[in-house]
């Protein structure tokens, strides 16, 4: 074989080699890309779920949470910006129960507690007692402060600790059973909208008037 030839064959070998090397190493290079990229993608791709979860954990929850208003002082922002029954003032799901409290003269009382809860009567519960017994409530201050005292405890309470039973600030117990979002009050008032925020309390509006027992 003449020198010229070898020469050509041995530079076509070298040629050849070189690129299976730059094959390879494109190979190594793309799927160590892969790798990395895939293992950078997941605790991120992880952490938008984690994160979503705990802000939901955080949010209001319930069907009635629909009727509060988007924005303004009457809205969860609003509202959590000020003492509770000025919260409640500003919420139109509470009007009836804002007279009550003020009634009572419970106002002050409420805005200065600290980490309480408050389960706060809509409208339409206050609706199903009859007119005039609501309105013999609404006239005796002694009584109507034992039922509205009975409507708060004196824990801040997590939808996480809400099922049990919780002395109120009137004195006797009540009792929340289920689990989120569907809690129920003493066996007939649904909670309609919970873990709502205000300064001072976390509120849980329910469908139904408490009355302590005795």
């Amino acid at each position: 074989m003449s020198a010229p030839t070898r020469n050509r064959r041995t530079l076509t070998a070298l040629l050849a080699a070189g690129a299976l090397a730059l094959t390879l190493g494109a190979c190594s290079s793309s799927g160590g890309s892969s790798s990395s990229s895939a293992s950078a993608a997941s605790p991120s791709a992880a952490m938008p779920a984690t994160t979503a979860s705990a802000a939901m954990a955080d949010q209001p929850f319930g069907a009635a949470c629909a009727a509060v208003p988007k924005d303004g002082a009457g809205s969860f922002t609003g509202m959590a910006k000020d003492p509770v029954a000025t919260a409640a003032s500003n919420n139109p799901l509470l009007s009836t129960l804002v007279t009550a409290v003020k009634q009572a003269g419970l106002v002050d009382t409420l805005n200065s507690a600290q980490n309480i809860t408050v389960f706060a009567p809509t409208n339409d519960a206050f609706a199903k007692i009859p007119k005039a017994d609501l309105d013999a409530l609404l006239a005796d201050k002694a009584k109507l402060t034992k039922v509205l005292t009975y409507h708060v405890t004196p824990e801040r309470l997590a939808p996480t600790a809400l099922a049990g039973t919780h002395k109120t600030l009137e004195g006797a117990d009540l009792t929340v059973t289920g689990t989120q979002p569907d809690f129920t009050v003493n066996n007939n008032s649904k909670v309609l909208c919970g873990n709502v925020q205000t300064a001072n309390a976390t509120v849980y509006i329910v469908d139904t008037v408490l009355m302590p027992t005795s």
